[in-house]
C-alpha cells in the first residue's frame, strides 16, 4: 500500500473500492485496527498538536475527505487518486455490512439521531446486524463504561460520530480495549444521514466548496473554523511548496 505524507499528515493513496478491499482484510483478521479521514481542518489540529498527529499518522488506514488535501497532493507532486469521504465510506460499509454479515456498532450523536440512524439503515438492509448504538454524550466517569459495553457487544466495525479531535483520541485510547477490528470516527455524518444537516450538492462536493455549504447552515459555529483556523492550511501548503526543488527543463 502507498502511503504518502501530506504536509506532516500520511494519507494512503487508495480508490473508495481499494479502501473497502482493505478493510474487509481488517475484519477478517479479527485484530483492532483505527481508520482516520484528513481534510483541510484535521491536518492544521495535527501541526499544533504532536499527540494528535501521531494518532493519525499511526492509523492503519488513512484516507483525504476534503478536496484541500487532494489539491496540495497534486501541487507538491504527490498527486492522490482519489478523495473517499468518510460519509460516501460509512454508506458504502454500512451496505457492505449488510451484504458481508458483519456485525456494526453505532456510537456518537444525540440519542434521536443515532437511533433514528440504525432504524434507518436496518430498514433499507433487513440483513444487518446491528451490534448496538449508544449516543455520544457521557460523561468523563462514565467513559470506561462506554468502551465496556462496546467491547462487550463485539462488533466487526464501530463507528464514531463525535467531534474532532475527540473521536481520534478516543479510539486512539481505547481501540486495544475494545478490540474492533475496524473502528471510524465520522464525525457529523449521522446527523447527515436523517437528514438533520444537508450535504452540498455534487458539484459542489467535486469543486471543493462543500465547506461553504456547511458554513450556510452553521454559520456562527463554523466561521472560526473555516475562515480563521483552516486558513494556515494554506500558509503550510505555500511554505511546503516553496521548499520544493526547482527543477529546470533541459533542451536537447
Amino acid at each position: 500500500m502507498s502511503r504518502l505524507n501530506i504536509l506532516g499528515c500520511d494519507v494512503d493513496n487508495l480508490s473508495m473500492q481499494e479502501t473497502l478491499g482493505r478493510i474487509g482484510e481488517f475484519v477478517a483478521s479479527g485484530r483492532p485496527h483505527q481508520h482516520v479521514v484528513i481534510n483541510a481542518d484535521k491536518v492544521v489540529k495535527a501541526h499544533r498538536d504532536p499527540a494528535l498527529k501521531q494518532i493519525i499518522n499511526d492509523c492503519a488506514l488513512i484516507n483525504a475527505d476534503g478536496m484541500p488535501v487532494v489539491w496540495a497532493s497534486k501541487l507538491l507532486g504527490k498527486p492522490l487518486k482519489e478523495r473517499v469521504t468518510g460519509v460516501d465510506l460509512f454508506e458504502n460499509l454500512m451496505r457492505h455490512s449488510a451484504e458481508q454479515g458483519w456485525r456494526v456498532f453505532l456510537l456518537g450523536a444525540r440519542e434521536e439521531v443515532v437511533s433514528a440512524v440504525a432504524e434507518k439503515f436496518q430498514a433499507q438492509y433487513p440483513a444487518l446486524q446491528l451490534a448496538g448504538y449508544r449516543n455520544g454524550y457521557w460523561k468523563a466517569d462514565e467513559e470506561a463504561e462506554v468502551v465496556r459495553q462496546v467491547a462487550e457487544a463485539r462488533p466487526d466495525i464501530l463507528f464514531v460520530a463525535i467531534t474532532s479531535p475527540k473521536k481520534e483520541q478516543f479510539l486512539g485510547r481505547y481501540q486495544e480495549q475494545m478490540k474492533v477490528p475496524f473502528a471510524m470516527g465520522v464525525g457529523g455524518t449521522f446527523d447527515v444521514m436523517v437528514g438533520k444537516t444537508r450535504r452540498a450538492p455534487v458539484w459542489m462536493q467535486k469543486t471543493g466548496f462543500e465547506w461553504f455549504y456547511r458554513f450556510l447552515q452553521e454559520p456562527r459555529r463554523m466561521f472560526k473554523r473555516y475562515f480563521i483556523d483552516d486558513m494556515y492550511f494554506f500558509v503550510m501548503l505555500a511554505k511546503a511548496m516553496a521548499k520544493r526543488p526547482f527543477v529546470r527543463e533541459q533542451r536537447a
